[in-house]
């Protein structure tokens, strides 16, 4: 089978999912990170270190691992999960909204240890300036802090963004790999593998290498704009 026969067979769905998958994931991670981040920093060193490895834990968690709490957590046999399916008629399982919720929780560590290391690089002296100036903590947040952390937030979004949307162990136990409503890139490369369609396994593993290598190109524009702002060339 030829290149564009694969291509004209092929069911896109699973590129949309992931995508949708990723910008939410990273929509809801950008906006968590950021406000875990700047709360972990004003807290005492001895609770932040608790706090830090719980917010943490899911960057070395295996995947499948956090995948069975999430699938103990909102399974319609579990209080909290009945709850949501009774009160709200939400349910978690098997649906597009737990590919985002898994999606989040193994994307979120990345976005807020990039913006907690890009917080804790910026020059106190100029907060301690705002403050003298008799600017508000809000904003000395926003106008000051933010604005000088941007280069390695943006950095923590663009791979947030990449690990959501390629998360596959956590998104298939607790969504499941039902075609066109939360079957994503990952899940259809494992799928059409053990079908042993290699060629159409090939394709999708290219498709992922192209949105990689276009994700580390905007990795390497960010690093270099941060460098050039430093004054290193």
């Amino acid at each position: 089978m030829d290149l564009d026969s694969i291509l004209s067979s092929l069911d896109w769905s699973p590129l949309f999912i992931s995508l949708k998958t990723g910008f939410a994931a990273t929509l809801i991670s950008f906006f968590l990170g950021i406000g875990a981040a700047s709360l972990v920093l004003r807290i005492s060193p001895r609770l932040r270190a608790v706090i830090d490895s719980i917010l943490t834990l899911p960057l070395v968690l295996p995947p499948t691992v956090a995948g069975f709490f999430l699938l103990l957590l909102f399974s319609v046999r579990r209080p909290f999960g009945s709850f949501l399916l009774e009160t709200f008629n939400i349910r978690i399982i098997q649906s597009w909204t737990g590919c985002v919720i898994a999606a989040t929780v193994i994307a979120f560590p990345l976005m807020y240890r990039n913006a907690r290391g890009a917080f804790e690089q910026v020059d106190i002296n100029i907060i301690h300036a705002g403050r003298t100036l008799g600017l508000s903590e809000w904003t000395i947040f926003w106008k000051i802090t933010l604005p000088a952390a941007a280069p390695g937030i943006l950095s923590g979004t663009v791979l947030t963004f990449a690990r959501a949307m390629g998360e596959y162990g956590a998104t298939s136990m607790l969504a499941g790999n039902i075609l066109g409503k939360t079957s994503t890139i990952s899940q259809t490369i494992a799928m059409v593998m053990q079908d042993g369609n290699y060629a159409k396994a090939g394709v999708w593993t290219g498709i992922v290498i192209i949105i990689a290598f276009i994700i580390l190109w905007i990795m390497n524009k960010v690093g270099s704009r941060k460098t050039y702002q430093k004054g290193w060339w």
